[in-house]
């Protein structure tokens, strides 16, 4: 990308309300893995919070866009499920930001991009919106009972209202009321106390064998859901909201790639970039990386001087306003689809990958495959589905 091409930083990065409400459009996405994570793996939870805000905060700088990191979904579910231990985290991490920059520096992950066609990449997002969703109803906002519910109706009809709105932006508003039921219904001054210490990020240098086990059991079944989200996706919303900006997928495999070369090392989790987390912050009313500094900053504190309680502290926030967010993320991608709704086949075609990728083991993969093979049968007219 031309020099030219990128304002100085002074101009890209702004610190408003606004970029400060667009800091929470991906919260809700974010501290349920990590605390799941932590708790599943033994993982450092100081490394964690600690590296995962400064990679916040580097994407923030370098894009100057509101581009947050996220924890690898697919490596979160498998930790969780499986228990993985962190040496084999480690590995894993550091397998796929070797594969992300072999992806870069060849320029496959170009040849990926001209492949797969934009039906599908709306189907992927689709997809993680449907999950988002689900997330949001089924397990946030039923979470704290007829209380969470009626907070969680007074947390929508705030953002509804506020959506959009410069002055008073939603999310802060929403987060207010989720601090003030926290500080009358659940604060155990206690707890809060005994979490407040000062800790570092550890080094860790990853093993072969982890490294090789790691790449098995992580990083194989992440790549398809990174290429699809974190890579496609993601540049397809930024085309959407800055098309001004000509970032290219090789620039985001790029950061991605560095980014999981340096995590292992710091004792952090795997990220990646991903079009949910743009999307909510942008939703939130962010324009610019100063939103993404602002959210990394949160986790840096949270790393450095609360990590020794940190999933006690933050499970006081009601679950019930981070499954409203949440819900609201979902629904910006799932409007992404309105510039194909004109055409009847590329709608069903994206339908049916985001059914895919969300009901299926591996669907992200799936979605990818079958997706792009039933829209080049119906450019060639092998496969009739009408206009």
């Amino acid at each position: 990308m031309p020099l030219t091409a990128t304002p100085p930083l002074r101009r890209r990065i702004r610190f408003d309300r606004n970029e400060l409400a667009g800091a929470f459009g991906d919260l809700g996405t974010d501290l349920p893995l990590i605390i799941g994570v932590i708790a599943a793996s033994g993982m450092d939870s100081a490394s964690v919070l600690v590296m995962f805000g400064l990679m916040q905060v580097f994407s923030g700088l370098w894009y100057g866009l509101p581009m947050p990191v996220q924890p690898l979904k697919a490596f979160a579910a498998l930790v969780i499920a499986q228990k993985i231990p962190g040496r084999v985290i480690y590995g894993g991490g550091l397998a796929i930001g070797v594969s992300m920059l072999v992806l870069a520096a060849t320029g496959l992950i170009d040849a990926l991009a001209r492949l797969v066609p934009k039906p599908v990449i709306r189907g992927i997002q689709f997809g993680l919106a449907l999950q988002l969703a689900t997330l949001a109803l089924k397990d946030y906002v039923p979470a704290d009972g007829l209380g969470g519910y009626a907070l969680a109706a007074a947390a929508f009809t705030a953002t509804v209202a506020l959506l959009g709105n410069r002055r008073w932006p939603a999310a802060l508003v929403v987060i207010a009321l989720g601090v003030i039921y926290a500080l009358i219904f659940k604060l155990d001054l206690a707890t809060a106390q005994k979490a407040f210490a000062f800790h570092g990020p550890s080094w860790h240098t990853p093993s072969r064998a982890d490294i090789l086990t790691g790449a098995v059991l992580l990083a194989l079944p992440q790549i398809p859901l990174s290429l699809g989200n974190s890579i496609l996706a993601t540049k397809q919303v930024l085309h959407d909201h800055f098309p001004e900006r000509h970032i290219t997928v090789r620039q985001i495999s790029f950061t991605y790639a560095l980014m999981n070369l340096v995590n292992p090392f710091l004792g952090g989790f795997p990220v990646c970039h991903g079009s949910g987390g743009l999307a909510g912050h942008y939703a939130f009313g962010a324009r610019t990386g100063g939103s993404v500094v602002l959210y990394g900053g949160l986790f840096l504190v949270l790393g450095l001087f609360f990590s020794q309680g940190f999933a006690q502290v933050v499970q006081i926030f009601p679950l019930p306003v981070l499954g409203v967010l949440l819900l609201f993320e979902a629904l910006t991608l799932a409007a992404l689809l309105r510039d194909i709704a004109g055409t009847r086949a590329d709608l069903l075609v994206a339908l049916l990958v985001g059914l895919l990728c969300a009901g299926l083991p591996y669907g992200y993969l799936v979605g990818l495959v079958v997706g792009t093979t039933i829209y080049y049968a119906m450019r060639r007219g092998w496969v009739g589905i009408g206009k």
